[in-house]
Formats: C-alpha cells, sequence, structure tokens
C-alpha cells in the first residue's frame, strides 16, 4: 500500500508537527474548484455572493471530508513533508 500510505500519511515539518496529508491538500483545491464552478451560475456573477457561497459551502464538504480521511488514516505513520526536513534529523 505504497501509494495510500504516501496520500494518506500525515506530513512532519521541520517542527516535528504532524501536518495535514497530500489526500488532505488535494481535496482542499479540488472542493474549492468544484464549488467554484458549480457557485457561478447560481450566484450569476455577483462576485461578492460567489465568494460567499464558495465559503460557505467549501466549509461544509471540507470539513465532512477532512474528518472521513482522518478516520482512513489512523495509525499511519508520518512522512516528511519535504527532503530536506527528513535530512535534518
Amino acid at each position: 500500500m505504497g501509494f495510500l500510505d504516501y496520500l494518506l500519511a500525515p506530513r512532519k515539518d521541520h517542527r516535528g508537527w504532524n501536518t495535514p496529508s497530500e489526500a488532505s491538500r488535494i481535496l482542499l483545491v479540488v472542493v474549492i474548484l468544484s464549488v467554484s464552478y458549480w457557485a457561478w451560475p447560481i450566484t450569476e456573477g455577483n462576485i461578492v455572493m460567489w465568494l460567499g457561497t464558495i465559503i460557505m459551502v467549501s466549509t461544509a464538504i471540507l470539513s465532512l471530508g477532512w474528518w472521513f480521511l482522518s478516520l482512513v488514516a489512523r495509525n499511519r505513520e508520518p512522512r516528511y513533508l519535504t527532503f530536506s526536513v527528513g535530512a535534518i534529523e
């Protein structure tokens, strides 16, 4: 399960703290882009309403998605955020 471990394992930063996994980062981009595309015709091009809709809908979807990813990622060994962080330790 190398690919799943790559996506779901939390990342250690230079301070040793666990940061979100690659799957969480990908989910953020996918949700923001898809909700943005979906919300534009609904808000009829009104920028303020469009931004508000994106924030409101994305917050709910991301909360559920990140909760689900945290359940799937339990007990996975953290990986380093970048190669250079791993070289420090």
